[in-house]
């Protein structure tokens, strides 16, 4: 027998790289990614980060640590559209532009987004001032949320907390117990409510609560996803994940 040589046929076009670097404790994240990009042409890799608890700003820099390493273990030696860091808290916690350096240092070629810049991108091309916020966090951390939106010049008219310690636990909240929580929420005259953390299950219950408050609500995955498809030219055509999609 004579094996016989063939040469292979590559694609002359290739989809947009999404890498996405996901907490190890996340339920949500790629789930939510999933179900926005799923009927795209995108090409969709996830890393996952170790993080610790309980849930502290010590600790979501210590993670933080760590970025570039997982980064280039994200289709090594490849290029990527667009790197997307999964955590709403550890970026205000380590800050954007440490966590874009650490990305950068990987993949240069890469665009770089995150939740919370995502957040304040969809709020002010929505023209919106006035935000309640809710978050899972500890009260420290929540406090910190906070702090970050108002340094951005937003006024927080309503906040409340659950005040999880571990961010697996967050993971684990019954959807529509966290929808029935929200939709009573008192928002004191804001203009949209924001709900912070990727691993909230918050995506799937987004347009319920637009319907049931009467104001735009927002999401740090949702928020994300938006503008990731935003960096890489895709955010067309979706519906089912509220309002901000359809302001495109």
């Amino acid at each position: 027998m004579e094996s016989k040589k063939i040469d292979p046929k590559f694609n002359k076009v290739q989809n947009p790289k999404i890498g996405l670097i996901a907490l190890a404790s996340d339920y949500m994240i790629e789930k939510d990614f999933t179900n926005v990009i799923k009927d795209k042409k995108i090409d969709f890799f996830v890393n996952r980060i170790e993080c610790y608890n309980p849930l502290t700003s010590e600790n979501l820099i210590k993670m933080s640590e760590k970025v570039t390493e997982v980064t280039k273990d994200i289709l090594p030696g490849e290029k990527i559209d667009c790197v997307v860091y999964g955590c709403t808290s550890g970026t205000i916690a380590a800050g954007y532009d440490s966590i874009k350096k650490k990305i950068k240092i990987a993949k240069p070629e890469a665009e770089v987004t995150t939740p919370s810049t995502a957040a304040i991108k969809a709020l002010k091309k929505l023209n919106i001032n006035k935000i309640a916020v809710f978050t899972p966090y500890p009260k420290k951390l929540n406090d910190e949320v906070l702090e970050f939106f108002k340094k951005e010049k937003f006024q927080i008219k309503s906040n409340s907390y659950f005040d999880i310690e571990s961010d697996i636990d967050i993971g684990k909240v019954d959807p529509e117990y966290l929808y029935q929580i929200l939709s009573k929420m008192d928002l004191n005259g804001a203009e949209a409510l924001f709900v912070s953390c990727t691993a909230l299950p918050a995506l799937s219950i987004i347009e319920r609560l637009e319907k049931k408050l009467g104001v735009i609500v927002l999401s740090s995955n949702q928020t994300l996803i938006w503008e990731t498809l935003e960096k890489i030219k895709k955010n067309n055509s979706i519906n089912g994940f509220g309002k901000l999609f359809s302001n495109n």
